[in-house]
């Protein structure tokens, strides 16, 4: 086993050197919770992910962008170019510090500059290299360029997301990437594993493509056994039917007064038919049954109800909702067991009674802005060594002299020439 430097964190005592952009800052920082020293290494004047918006205030600065304060907190930062010389010695001399190496350059790009992971092992056979790509290292697409919106077209993801009746759309924030870093931070620990029972480092190949068609799953499945192109379901739920009687699109969003619910009302197992009835007992008791006064869920027929005769069940509730708030619906469906969530804006996620209940919330300061920010805490929660959010993103070179000058050793001569040739 590793020897630890510290015990204080589950990854206590590991050091990361996170080389990733935008497609893998979020591996970083999720092992970065979990204690490690993570050392995020930036080109000289700052990695071009502190441009992406949205801006504390609204203020275009590289020091101020809420996408790099998320997604690099709790990290180190210093800057280095690896394209030079002098660059690459001192990024190997960190490699034999290191535990983990994290990077999202394009397929072969670290082996054009001498870093790749048979040179990475060489000089530490137990290095773990995370390679974050749109596509993998290998295959024909491995060196096609991509973005965020396009990984998330190919993967399947796009074509599921919107309306029935509308072309396809992308979510309002980055998703392909962060499906890939989270894969990514799961396979650096089951490698980590792996070296804690062998020894041996290896390199890990994640490919954001095949993270985010992971997620598919059930429409891969519906494909490959009812020969079934599910498509986009907006604020229905799909459910794949052979033959001619075709996709069920049984309603599942619904407006309400205050926004939206997604509640299931439909027949099928005794769960549903149970959440049924007590939806439609509520109408009764309101006088609004309509078609569903004297409705038997037990008919409900999954296999061969019409499109028409769904519709037709649906109909009474949608002027219904209306007349409710989302935290009527919810205290309503607590009580009497309906299949009702609302649909929470982030406002409602921050006054959450059970997140807020959970200590999910964590304020961190930044001494710079004068201000402390809000961020999401631990995804998970263990009984010992738990997930923290301590620190803020680093600034621009903010540890430059920590990590060259008090553990590599370099005297501020030193630091000043590489500055000087644009080294760090």
């Amino acid at each position: 086993m590793s020897e630890r430097r510290n015990s204080e964190s589950l990854l206590g005592g590991y050091r990361v050197l996170d080389l990733a952009d935008d497609k893998g800052l979020l591996c970083g920082r999720i092992l970065a919770g979990w204690g490690a020293d993570v050392i995020k290494i930036e080109r000289p004047g700052g990695d071009p992910a502190r441009n992406i918006g949205p801006f504390y205030k609204d203020i275009p600065h590289p020091e101020k962008s809420l996408f790099w304060f998320a997604l690099n907190a709790d990290k180190r930062g210093i800057t280095l170019n690896i394209e030079t010389a002098d660059g690459r010695d001192i990024f190997k001399r960190l490699v034999k510090t290191a535990d983990f190496v994290i990077e999202s350059f394009p397929a072969g790009h670290m082996q054009s500059l001498s870093l790749g992971y048979p040179e990475l092992e060489r000089i530490n056979p137990r290095i773990i290299m995370t390679s974050i790509t749109p596509f993998g290292q290998t295959g024909p697409y491995a060196y096609f360029k991509a973005t965020d919106m396009t990984v998330w077209a190919l993967g399947g993801m796009m074509y599921l997301s919107g309306d029935p009746d509308r072309p396809p759309v992308q979510l309002g924030v980055p998703q392909a990437y962060f499906h890939g870093g989270i894969h990514a931070a799961m396979g650096s620990m089951v490698a980590l594993y792996y070296r804690e029972l062998t020894g041996e480092g290896q390199q890990v190949d994640v490919s954001c493509q095949e993270a985010v068609d992971f997620a598919n799953m059930v429409e891969d499945e519906a494909y490959d056994l009812l020969k079934v192109n599910l498509a986009r379901s907006g604020p229905f739920w799909a459910s794949a039917r052979p033959g001619e009687v075709g996709t069920l699109y049984e309603k599942v969003n619904y407006e309400c007064k205050d926004g939206y619910v997604n509640v299931f009302i439909k027949g099928g197992g005794a769960g549903y038919k149970a959440a049924a009835r007590a939806a439609t007992k509520w109408l009764v008791e309101e006088g609004e049954p309509g078609p569903l006064k004297d409705y038997d869920w037990d008919t409900y027929n999954f296999a061969t109800l019409t499109a028409e005769e769904r519709r037709r069940l649906e109909e009474p509730f949608v002027p219904f909702f209306k007349t409710k708030t989302k935290l009527e619906l919810l205290e309503r469906a607590a009580k009497y067991n309906m299949i009702l969530a609302p649909l929470n804006t982030v406002k409602d996620l921050v006054e959450s009674p059970q997140l807020n209940a959970r200590d999910y919330w964590v304020r961190v300061e930044h001494p710079e802005l004068g201000d402390a920010l809000l961020y999401p805490g631990a995804p998970v929660k263990t009984s010992i060594l738990p997930w923290r959010t301590q620190r803020r993103a680093p600034l621009i070179g903010e540890h430059n002299d920590e990590v060259y000058g008090i553990e590599l050793g370099l005297s501020p001569e030193q630091l000043a020439a590489l500055k000087a040739r644009g080294v760090i």
